[in-house]
């Protein structure tokens, strides 16, 4: 795992600077500590930093090919490069070294921009073609690997992380307020934006090609790969089983070739588990396997973790997160470069700093939730949907006016708010931390009206209304792989883990298991009630039956117990006054209820009270840095 940067001018007369690139490449060390390389041609420039764990001698990044024609930097695995290279060899082509890297390079020379679609793995490389002087970038397909880039009239920059598309300079920090209405509605920022309006994100599955015709450049967006649910009917429960063991046991295997130690992530539920099972059946030596627990016994997952570890005879090691990890916020906020409110980077982050203090290389069951539905809001949305067969205007006008008279104690005050949406419309507002209404009263005025006519809820609305599929639970399951997954999920496992310098591998990712589980029928996955029916059943002769059964925690955070109790000075301190970095976007009279009301005990208010102090203490590291 590495770091990426580079920039091109469109004046070919411009002359990159190594200290350009070393400034950019500098502020992502912590991407790759063990080596640094930098690339320059005239008006284009690439830099690298490096992690090694294949080919530990020759892995200096950037590296060309044969004439020196053909450059690349590259961040992330690709786990079919054995396969690939020895392909290509029969084609011609002379290799100088074992890397993954370098048949990416002869890819591009026998398969030009659709090498990406040979590659399994993930990744974000740049590749600088000197005869035909074109830039060509391209991301994973799922994005576990992020690309940031500042696209203005004269020049393109890009980097890993935002930080290094910031310390090429030049890039005004204006804040774009979708993107702030984005993390306040979700917790994280949707789309190609960031927080930042001159800064975006390449997608996932894409590439981007600037191409010069005449003095003018070309840019091409390119999408790749993509997601369709074509659902095979003729199969039997225990053919999809056998398939799916198969498939996602070579996935699992493909990814233990490292020169570096290597363990797992394992927190007992059913997708880590799954994945340290089929890791004990391809290794020879005791699989190290990390925990992270809570004293707070409803957030606590280590007994089960250790029934598997116990199970697999791992070699197993845990750890205790305490309130005072609050602490760590500021640290979080400079590895995430943007506001993020998922109070699950705080154990993420202990587990990756824990875990490689033993390995550098960690295996994680990140995207079975998604692949399979394993989260609570899909049956939820199955019993909703069930109420959406009355017209939309009954629904609209009844349950609104229920949603309006509750109290904000009921739970009911949340499912009213959904029965009184469009049955299209229903995903976008479910695992919001701040609902639409509520966002209204937040934002200063000048705020809201910039917002009020394309809230962050238009995005999701118009990801579920461009769906391939009618399957409802597909069309959620697609929802949450464009937007929670990658935006959440993956961006939360690459910076805590990089922040660390660790790689984390993810192996339910692997296209192939995806693109199986897009062929198999919704009703295999969620059984009336019943979660992940077909990975469980698939996994039932690995797993103990108490690891199967076990209902779904989350790796949350005790929020609601340390806000009670010895954080609640803290936050206090934070938001009750009237001279915080707030104030410029909200009303702090409304924030000042939101803590009253959470405070007495009328509702449950610990998500948007973390998603404030995140922001405060966001803007307090921005506005250190610009002013």
């Amino acid at each position: 795992m590495c770091g990426i940067s580079g920039k091109l001018h469109f004046d070919p007369t411009y002359r990159v600077q190594e200290q350009e690139l070393h400034g950019m490449a500098e502020s992502i060390v912590h991407r790759g500590p063990d080596d640094s390389g930098y690339y320059i041609a005239g008006n284009v420039g690439l830099g690298f930093r490096r992690l090694s764990i294949i080919d530990l001698s020759t892995g200096h990044q950037p590296l060309c090919n044969e004439d020196g024609k053909i450059w690349i930097v590259f961040n992330g695995e690709v786990y079919n490069y054995q396969a690939l290279r020895q392909q290509l060899r029969e084609r011609g082509h002379q290799f100088r070294t074992q890397t993954d890297t370098e048949v990416i390079v002869h890819a591009y020379e026998e398969y030009g921009n659709r090498c990406v679609e040979h590659l399994r793995g993930m990744f974000a490389f740049a590749i600088w073609d000197d005869r035909k002087k074109k830039l060509f970038i391209a991301r994973d397909r799922f994005g576990i690997k992020p690309l940031f880039y500042h696209l203005s009239q004269d020049r393109f920059v890009f980097g890993s992380e935002i930080k290094a598309v910031l310390a090429a300079g030049g890039i005004t920090k204006e804040i774009d307020s979708q993107a702030l209405d984005s993390y306040f509605a979700y917790k994280y920022i949707t789309d190609d934006r960031t927080i930042f309006r001159e800064i975006k994100k390449l997608r996932p599955a894409h590439t981007l090609e600037i191409a010069f015709e005449g003095k003018q450049p070309k840019i091409t967006f390119r999408k790749y790969w993509d997601i369709h649910y074509e659902p095979d009917y003729s199969k039997t429960e225990r053919e999809w089983c056998e398939e799916l063991e198969s498939v996602l046991s070579e996935a699992v295997k493909m990814r233990l070739v490292s020169d570096v130690p290597l363990g797992a992530f394992l927190s007992g539920g059913i997708d880590s588990s799954s994945v340290v099972a089929l890791m004990c059946k391809h290794s020879n030596a005791p699989v190290k396997t990390f925990s992270i627990g809570f004293r707070e016994q409803a957030f606590n997952e280590l007994p089960y973790a250790r029934a598997v570890a116990e199970h697999y005879q791992t070699e197993h090691h845990e750890q205790i997160i305490e309130p005072e990890s609050i602490s760590l916020l500021p640290k979080l906020v400079w590895a995430y470069d943007e506001p993020y409110a998922d109070p699950s980077a705080i154990p993420t982050y202990y587990v990756s700093k824990f875990a490689r203090e033993y390995v550098t290389v960690a295996l994680s069951g990140d995207g079975g939730d998604e692949l399979f539905a394993g989260y609570d809001t899909y049956p939820k949305l199955q019993h909703i949907y069930k109420y959406h067969r009355l017209p939309h205007t009954f629904n609209k006008h009844f349950w609104g006016s229920v949603h309006q008279a509750l109290p904000n104690s009921l739970w009911g005050k949340g499912l009213s708010y959904h029965l009184s949406k469009k049955r299209e419309e229903v995903g976008a507002f479910t695992t919001q931390q701040w609902t639409l209404p509520e966002r209204q009263k937040l934002y200063r005025p000048e705020l809201w009206d910039t917002i009020c006519v394309t809230p962050a809820e238009a995005y999701k609305q118009g990801l579920i209304a461009a769906s391939s599929s009618d399957d409802y639970l597909f069309r959620m399951l697609e929802l949450d792989m464009r937007t929670y997954m990658v935006d959440d999920v993956l961006t939360k496992v690459d910076r805590a883990s990089m922040l660390n310098s660790l790689e984390v591998r993810v192996p339910i990712l692997d296209h192939k298991v995806a693109e199986l589980s897009f062929r198999i029928p919704s009703a295999y996955k969620l059984r009336g009630q019943q979660k992940k029916y077909i990975l469980k059943k698939t996994m039932e002769p690995y797993l103990p039956a108490s690891i199967l059964a076990h209902p779904k925690q989350g790796f949350g955070v005790p929020l609601k117990m340390w806000f009670k109790d010895s954080l609640w000075e803290y936050v206090n301190d934070r938001l009750h006054s009237n001279n915080n970095r707030l104030t410029e976007y909200v009303n702090m009279g409304y924030v000042r209820k939101v803590l009253q009301d959470h405070d007495k005990g009328m509702r449950d208010m610990n998500f948007k009270i973390w998603s404030l102090l995140v922001l405060d203490a966001w803007l307090e590291q921005f506005e250190g840095s610009t002013r």
